[in-house]
């Protein structure tokens, strides 16, 4: 067994994992189903009592006209941008380096759509109105990830966030949000989700990543947009007979977990700050604006791992599954407070950091 599967095993035997809303397992569909009745009715091809319900549901609460339930994000997102560029007539869209449609979906929107992406900013900052003004090109539409994850989950500031609204609409560029996150960051902004929608012209939302539901995603603007998009997901093939075990999981986790959401901001401020207080690590952003972060280590995977595997099987407190090696000898990981954080003894967890520090102070100065 390799290094890192020895992590993910040690990993799965502790008792008290930090991060998450626990495993994705069967049970997280019995619980719902529980208490739903054997007559309810299932969505079919996209209509019906249940999913138009759970669209208009999610529609109000983020502010806008309508909304379309995906099975996907990926799938969402690129049918977004498609329908801003026909509308403008332009195939270019702006978006950050780092951006989920860069480089997780094996450049579906260039091979699909076959539309132009113009990276905005360097891949280690976030985009600003400079950015934005810089664009020496006609762009159908700009897309703000908010918060931008692959760095971290940095947020820019509110003001910032109106001003290239602002822009974008003086100039006629459509703004588009990826909101996988958008629950998880109205604490920090003190907004409602329907205040930071407001600035965008379209929003999708997750409903697996805070949320914890099984899969699936919402698509949100005025109703002309959400009729195109439903073109579109019957050409993409998101149209299934039924969705509905996607979306019952999905406004039950919602209704669960929604107010929440500010807890485990604080949650996730005052884990930073126990890693932070470690030598050899810090977190990026070093005060979390969201309930997620990344922790950094000044060493290289191969001394961390039986470092945490160490500090597992003493505590019984797991930190994460998993680490990723960075340049120059560095590593570091990701984690999202969810439910399971409260549930944690802190002497226990206080225990863990103890014995963190003092396996770290060792390895840095071998």
């Amino acid at each position: 067994m390799n290094d890192k599967d020895a992590l993910k095993e040690a990993f799965k035997r502790t008792s008290y994992p930090l991060g998450g809303n626990g495993q994705r397992e069967a049970g997280v569909l019995k619980q719902v189903f529980d208490g739903v009745e054997d007559t309810l009715e299932s969505d079919v091809y996209g209509t019906g009592k249940l999913i138009e319900e759970f669209q208009s549901k999610i529609a109000a609460y983020l502010g806008k006209e309508s909304a379309v339930f995906f099975p996907s994000g990926t799938m969402a997102q690129q049918i977004a941008l498609r329908i801003w560029c026909d509308e403008k007539g332009s195939k270019r869209v702006a978006y950050h380096p780092l951006c989920h449609l860069e480089i997780h979906e094996e450049d579906g929107l260039k091979e699909l759509h076959h539309i132009e992406p113009v990276l905005l900013a360097d891949k280690n900052r976030l985009i600003t109105l400079a950015d934005v003004k810089q664009v020496g090109e006609e762009i159908s539409c700009l897309l703000l990830e908010l918060p931008q994850r692959e760095i971290g989950g940095q947020l820019p500031d509110f003001e910032e966030l109106a001003a290239i609204s602002a822009y974008c609409r003086e100039k006629g560029i459509k703004l588009h949000l990826d909101g996988a996150r958008l629950f998880e960051i109205a604490p920090y902004y003190q907004k409602t989700a329907a205040e930071i929608s407001a600035l965008f012209d379209s929003v999708y939302v997750s409903f697996y990543k805070g949320i914890g539901g099984i899969a699936g995603a919402v698509l949100a603007g005025n109703s002309d947009f959400t009729e195109r998009s439903k073109v579109w997901k019957r050409r993409h093939g998101g149209d299934l007979i039924s969705l509905y075990p996607y979306i019952v999981t999905s406004d039950y986790y919602f209704d669960r977990r929604i107010g929440r959401m500010a807890q485990y901001y604080r949650e996730a401020k005052e884990l930073a700050a126990l890693f932070n207080e470690c030598e050899g690590i810090h977190t990026r952003p070093a005060d979390p604006v969201s309930n997620m972060f990344h922790v950094h280590f000044k060493l290289p995977e191969s001394a961390v791992i039986p470092i945490l595997i160490e500090v597992y099987e003493a505590t019984g407190v797991g930190l994460t599954s998993w680490v990723r090696e960075r340049e120059e000898e560095t590593c570091y990981f990701e984690i999202s407070i969810g439910d399971k954080y409260e549930s944690v003894p802190k002497d226990k967890l206080h225990e863990a950091f103890r014995l963190l520090k003092e396996k770290l102070g060792a390895a840095l100065y071998i």
